[in-house]
């Protein structure tokens, strides 16, 4: 059978991806616990995570991932009972234990070799954390647990005696021998489909059950059907256990708890024949015999349940071989059914490369239909024709269509953010430093490509922000801040794009030394005048590092560079504020999605051009009026209360020479992810449509402004325009910005 084909193989990778679900649960959990949240229901998810992940990895045989799970779930039942509080180390192992267990996962799945060493030394952080006695009991085989002897009771008791040893009986006293408290619960179990599929086993619930006393089980085979028509994924076996414990019900169905919902459960109580009922219970007398002398314990008739259990044979005997005592009734108590508050919401899971498919297939449609359009139009149809509203419904089903092939491939950025949070904990190990991640807007969702695109950046600048950003615990304190350094990681959704921002409270960058580097390193020229953002953006310059050590972290002088590289090969542009003794912010804009977009399209010099429209907040016709110059090459134009800087579009993209007659002139006003706004002077408006996004190959010549292309419904290919990228050389050219248009003009 090939694995293809090999349904333990499709059970084995649903595992695994089950496995990502549970550790972003678990690293949730701890992250609520190390914030302080003293909710029991936290700690629950962490355990039953873990619990989860183990359950399943012995189901596959992984035993290293069973041991190390089992040692921590260890610890955790210990914080979840109460017996332990997790103070800072503490939590800090826990931590690195989640860590490590996502890759002890990572290498079951791929069959990788297991970090044995790190292994070891994770298993005796927690061993520190249990304490010795702990680890005596967690050692302790199980089977010792149920190898014991009945205590030898004799029956030939004077109860109307004195309590004295002067019956010559040579028992104790009546009032020193131990009350059997037991009692006997027949619970009825029967697991679901989907109990399976979590990585759960009715073995691990029916040893539980044994561990709270003794029982007989009893397997019902009655809905096995024949071996051919025998589905595995489905389940049909059911246990009836009759359990005579000293135990409560709520502690025998603690026993399920981590499959509630997942099974049928009913657990009732009885009252086992003999022994005499509550004080004014009504029930007619019967005659028990007396057993014979001996030390054989009496046996106790117990009614089977529905599915023929075998009796069981060690119910408590009567208190005297001669008592009578009235037939009791069984009791039951209600049922207890586990029932989820709410249906789970069904989830596919579905290969990537067939959603690129479908998004490869939802782009010629957008093609074609613009084509389609472009053609009825041309031909001279009515505008209320029959094709044209036929049109116009096709129009709005592709873009149904299109939104929900989008909706499909976003994903929020919350499992990206969490893998942050480990290379914080890492970097700030590696460099002695004490720091914490904070995170906003997990919830943010982005196409999926850009977020597996983005995680080797962020990691880098997360390094950076902890090796570069953030003083050492001496210097924060000589400088009145905390004494744990922190960093902010970010997403948000503006302008239609999507911002995510990583920022410190370090010392900001020192702009003097960065400036001396570039200069020895030959990047500037030494008789060069940079401005504060000029200085900056030298960071990313290739081969610039601030590193005087080599580290693991830093100082190869492979660094911001390459961060800014991968950044604009997904169609996004980077950014860096600083503010001395304060910190750093270093910003990311992408598009929203890598397939299609909402576009308008101009004319340009007689070139057809495409600006994303969610830039576009405005379209303006010029007078000569409107325009006011600041200096020589530099304008702006009126708007309403205030001014903006005008950009002829044509002249930066070296179409043409500047306009001189404003008259007449289209302008576009154009919004900035950080709010600033700037006015571009096109030809005309031609069309606004949506576009399909056509990545340009490495061999193209990457031109400042260029995001991509596009083909248009006439088959003619047109460029799509990363306005913000143009009007910043512009800037840097005319030295003219929107924060300082209102200082440059106050008429």
């Amino acid at each position: 059978m090939s694995e293809s084909n090999d349904p333990m193989a499709e059970i084995r990778a649903s595992f695994f991806i089950e496995c990502e679900e549970l550790l972003e649960a678990l690293q949730d959990g701890l992250q609520a616990l190390d914030d302080g949240d003293d909710d029991p229901e936290t700690i629950n998810v962490v355990f039953r995570a873990v619990h989860s992940i183990k359950g399943g990895a012995g189901a596959f045989g992984l035993e290293a991932l069973v041991r190390f799970a089992h040692r921590f779930e260890t610890v955790l039942d210990e914080v979840r009972s109460g017996r332990m509080s997790p103070d800072t180390e503490a939590r800090k192992v826990y931590f690195q234990c989640a860590d490590h267990l996502s890759d002890l996962v990572r290498v079951s799945r791929d069959d990788g070799p297991l970090p044995e060493a790190e292994t070891a030394n994770l298993l005796t952080s927690l061993n520190g954390i249990l304490g010795a006695a702990g680890i005596e009991e967690e050692d302790e085989p199980e089977e010792e647990d149920i190898n014991f002897q009945p205590a030898v009771l004799s029956f030939d008791l004077d109860l109307g005696g004195d309590d004295s040893d002067e019956s010559g009986t040579g028992l104790p006293p009546l009032d020193s021998i131990a009350v059997d408290n037991s009692s006997t619960f027949v619970v009825e179990f029967k697991p679901d489909n989907d109990l399976f599929e979590t990585g759960n086993e009715p073995f691990h619930m029916l040893r539980a059950l044994d561990e709270l006393g003794e029982c007989s089980v009893v397997c019902n085979l009655d809905e096995l059907p024949d071996l051919k028509d025998l589905a595995p994924e489905n389940s049909y076996l059911a246990w009836t256990v009759e359990l005579v414990t000293t135990a409560e019900e709520a502690e025998i169905s603690a026993a399920f708890e981590f499959v509630e919902g997942l099974c049928r459960l009913d657990i009732k109580k009885k009252s086992a024949e003999g022994l005499a009922p509550p004080a004014g219970a009504e029930a007619g007398p019967e005659t028990i015999p007396a057993p014979e002398k001996g030390n054989d314990i009496a046996d106790t008739k117990v009614e089977p349940p529905s599915n023929e259990a075998k009796p069981m044979n060690n119910a408590p005997p009567p208190p005297s071989a001669t008592q009578q005592a009235p037939e009791a009734k069984p009791k039951s108590a209600p049922a207890k059914s586990s029932q989820p508050p709410s249906a789970p919401k069904s989830v596919v899971r579905v290969d990537l490369d067939r959603i690129e498919r479908l998004v490869n297939l939802v782009g010629e449609l957008v093609i074609n239909q613009a084509m389609l359009s472009q053609s009825l139009e041309s031909s001279g149809l009515s505008p209320h024709s029959d094709a044209m509203n036929g049109l116009e419904e096709f129009q709005r089903l592709t873009r149904d269509i299109q939104d929900s092939v989008m909706m499909i491939r976003a994903q929020p950025v919350k499992s990206l953010f969490q893998r942050m949070s480990r290379i914080v904990r890492e970097a700030s190990a590696a460099v002695g430093k004490d720091v914490r991640l904070h995170t906003e807007g997990e919830g943010t969702e982005v196409d999926k490509t850009v977020i597996e695109r983005l995680a080797d950046p962020l990691t880098h600048m997360i390094r950076n922000a902890v090796d570069h950003g953030l003083e050492n615990s001496e210097d924060r304190v000589a400088a009145g801040k905390p004494e744990q350094g922190r960093v902010n990681l970010s997403a948000a959704h503006r302008s239609g794009r999507v911002v995510i921002e990583v920022s410190d409270d370090g010392g900001g960058i020192n702009r003097p030394k960065v400036l001396q580097i570039a200069t020895e390193k030959g990047l500037v020229s030494p008789e060069a005048t940079l401005s504060d953002t000029e200085i900056d953006n030298l960071l990313f310059l290739p081969g610039f590092s601030t590193a005087t050590v080599v580290s693991d972290l830093s100082g190869r002088g492979v660094g911001m560079d390459v961060v800014r590289t991968s950044i604009q090969a997904l169609g996004g542009r980077i950014s860096i504020s600083s503010t001395p003794g304060e910190g750093t912010t270093f910003s990311i804009s992408l598009p929203l999605t890598l397939a299609v977009l909402d576009g308008m399209v101009v004319q340009v010099a007689d070139e057809t051009l495409v600006l994303p429209l969610n830039v576009v907040i405005e379209t303006l016709t010029l007078t000569n009026q409107d325009v006011e110059m600041v200096k020589p090459g530099a304008h702006v134009v009126r708007v309403r209360s205030g001014f903006v800087p005008l950009f002829d579009l044509a002249k930066e993209l070296g179409y043409r020479a500047p306009v001189e007659d404003y008259e007449g002139s289209v302008v576009l006003l154009i919004a900035h992810e950080d709010g600033s706004r700037a006015a571009l002077i096109i030809d005309s408006i031609q069309d606004q449509r949506q576009v399909v996004i056509k990545g340009l190959d490495d061999s193209f010549y990457r031109a400042p402004g260029i995001a991509a292309a596009t083909i248009l419904g006439d088959g003619q290919i047109a460029l799509i325009l990363d306005t913000s990228d143009i009007i910043t050389n512009a800037i840097g050219a005319t030295g003219v910005s929107s924060s300082q248009t209102n200082l440059g003009v106050t008429a």
